[in-house]
């Protein structure tokens, strides 16, 4: 890991993921979360402020980027709800099936490598009839914004952690084995290639 990675980049991804109209997105899916939860790119622990703790009972941290562990651990420190952080790869979840009551999942799934893999990791620790949040960054539905994400990706990426600006959210929720039971749609302010998100709820895929 060169010092980029280890010293500047986990700032830099906490300034951008915590600004106002993304932390105001945060704040609408992540305290519907409910009972034991798994917590996919906790990075920097943005998110623990808007757990609810006469709803949760405890929260599982996994991110295979473990220089952000410094800043979540003191975000953690003034959770009250019990945090355990892990820096392993998501496709790697160390957690018997059926273990989580909720999995959250922000602004993550466009870091990934191999998102449709870990998305069933995902499924498998989740128990039966659980949600899967999700308040993800993605493919614009504008013709134009698109043509800009996919030219502008493979520039960003190196600077932004693998952070792809044009994924299908839905369509790799879909292909992960998730049937979306609720989803929203907006362009936040700012650079549009890089702020439309999609943000709601998903299950497992029923079998007909």
């Amino acid at each position: 890991m060169n010092p980029y990675e280890r010293y500047v980049l986990p700032r830099m991804i906490d300034i951008a993921c915590g600004m106002g109209d993304v932390m105001k997105a945060r704040s609408r899916i992540v305290p519907q979360a409910v009972g034991e939860v798994l917590e996919i790119g906790i990075g920097t622990g943005l998110n623990l402020q808007f757990y609810r703790p006469d709803q949760v009972t405890s929260i599982v941290g996994v991110d295979p980027a473990a220089q952000m562990q410094a800043l979540a651990s003191r975000r953690a420190v003034d959770c009250a709800i019990p945090v355990e952080m892990i820096a392993v790869d998501v496709q790697g979840i160390h957690a018997v099936d059926n273990r989580f009551d909720t999995i959250v999942m922000t602004f993550t799934l466009c870091s990934i490598t191999d998102p449709v893999p870990a998305l069933r990791e995902m499924l498998r620790v989740l128990k039966p009839g659980g949600r899967l949040l999700f308040c993800e960054h993605g493919l614009a539905p504008d013709a134009s914004v698109r043509r800009w994400q996919n030219r502008l990706t493979p520039i960003w990426k190196p600077f932004a952690g693998g952070c792809h600006l044009n994924r299908d959210i839905p369509q790799l929720l879909r292909d992960g084995g998730f049937n979306i039971g609720d989803l929203a749609t907006e362009y936040l302010p700012g650079p549009r290639p890089m702020t439309y998100i999609y943000s709601g709820w998903a299950q497992q895929e029923q079998l007909t």
